[in-house]
């Protein structure tokens, strides 16, 4: 009889299990931003989305002129594998090139240390770029936390991004 008991407890504890990381896994979490683009001044409206807590989704950017940039953003975290940041790089002649304090394209197997960093690689319909990086207020948080930093069109221009923490 305990056998029988225990046997369907694990039973029950497996499915309890599976059904709660199903549940977080389908966790939605949304979030916005807004900017200005140098020189010039025009506002930018952001928006993302993630499924697995804000280390990594979507993101968009819409400029005041009509034209809206899309597409992945990852957060730095110790369990970043070096081929994660290959959709990144699309559309930009070198990796990490000409940008800055935020660092060259990692070429360890492993990223080791957790940054609080996130990095975008945004493109518009036209084909294109818009590249970014933003230190989060919060890290454990991911995007929810909160955070600031900067893009880079291929034009030249740049554009000063604030997202606010989210409820």
């Amino acid at each position: 009889m305990k056998r029988i008991f225990v046997s369907v407890a694990l039973a029950t504890l497996k499915t309890a299990l599976l059904c709660a990381g199903i549940g977080l896994s389908a966790c939605t979490t949304i979030g916005s931003g807004s900017g200005s683009v140098s020189p010039g001044g025009e506002a930018v409206k952001f928006s993302w989305k993630s499924t697995d807590g804000g280390v990594s989704g979507t993101m968009s950017a819409a400029l005041n002129d009509g034209q809206t940039f899309s597409g992945p953003y990852l957060q730095v975290t110790s369990t970043t594998r070096s081929q994660d940041f290959a959709p990144l790089w699309t559309g930009w002649n070198t990796a990490g090139a000409g940008w800055g304090s935020f660092g060259p394209y990692p070429d360890a197997a492993f990223t080791t240390h957790y940054s609080g960093r996130v990095m975008a690689n945004l493109q518009a319909a036209d084909g294109q770029h818009m590249r970014c990086h933003f230190h989060l207020n919060h890290p454990f948080e991911g995007m929810s936390g909160g955070g600031q930093g900067q893009c880079q069109l291929k034009s030249g221009r740049s554009v000063d991004a604030v997202f606010t923490p989210s409820a």
